[in-house]
């Protein structure tokens, strides 16, 4: 195989986790080495359905999802699981960007490609946790409020770059380091670690986002800043829950006008 459409889609098809992992990991390695490219004769691609996964989690609206504190090792895990679902799911839409959107500049595909080897790399860690934890992905009921969204974006580039990266993936710029403060202070240095890596990585997957985005923007005329309130309006509501982690997402490609208009549409300070 040389199209790396038809290899996006096989990463995106698999249903068993460790056959993910697999796949994405060969697929961007072929990739690095030359083995694959984005080809113009590429079959367009199909509209957009559930991605391959396992019939655990259980899928259940947000609020359903139990809230357990951080005290227990149960409580932990469920943490532990939540973040391995995103990162799961972030596979997927990695996949996806590269699999559904034709005619990009070559960087657009290093950069999804790159993103996908991250997350399943990620994942893979927060597996190992849960299994020390006594646990396993499956265990949790989820939500499936990032697939949601893609499926939703899927006809508009633009708005798949605005949406996805930088506000549904973003929160996690926002959440995380109260997750460390807190675990840090009950000890758990091995979780931890983990999210200080997957926040440092994530910095850079929400700037491509934001690179890309801007990119669509470019190309199609419009102004990036009220375009992606336009956007954020029109998919989400007008507002989005803060507050926001200024310095990430500044690193991230976000731009001071845009946060204080983000602080301004949020019930909470930003």
């Amino acid at each position: 195989m040389t199209d790396l459409h038809a290899a996006a889609r096989r990463c995106l098809d698999a249903i068993d986790p460790a056959e993910k992992l697999r796949l994405t990991h060969e697929t961007w390695q072929a990739f690095l080495a030359g083995e694959l490219r984005a080809d113009p004769d590429s079959p367009p691609p199909e509209p957009i359905g559930a991605p391959g996964r396992p019939a655990k989690p259980r899928l259940v609206n947000a609020r359903q999802v139990p809230q357990r504190g951080l005290g227990s090792a149960e409580g932990r895990a469920a943490l532990v699981h939540a973040v391995a679902h995103i990162e799961f799911n972030a596979i997927n839409l990695a996949w996806d960007a590269v699999y559904r959107y034709r005619d990009k500049p070559a960087d657009y595909y290093r950069d999804w490609a790159s993103c996908a080897h991250d997350e399943a790399r990620h994942f893979a860690m927060l597996s190992a946790r849960l299994a020390e934890l006594g646990h396993a992905y499956g265990d949790f009921d989820a939500h499936d409020g990032l697939w949601a969204m893609a499926e939703k974006t899927a006809a508009h580039d633009t708005a798949r770059m605005a949406l996805v990266p930088r506000v549904l993936e973003a929160r996690g710029l926002d959440v995380t380091p109260g997750m460390i403060e807190r675990l840090r202070k009950l000890g758990d240095q091995r979780t931890v670690a983990i999210l200080e890596v997957i926040l440092r990585e994530e910095v850079a997957h929400v700037a491509a986002g934001t690179r890309w985005y801007r990119h669509c923007c470019e190309r199609d005329g419009v102004d990036p800043i009220d375009t992606f309130f336009v956007l954020l309006r029109d998919y989400m509501g007008a507002t989005l829950r803060g507050p926001f982690n200024r310095p990430a997402r500044l690193e991230a490609g976000f731009l001071e006008e845009e946060l204080d208009r983000l602080a301004a549409l949020s019930p909470m300070p930003g």
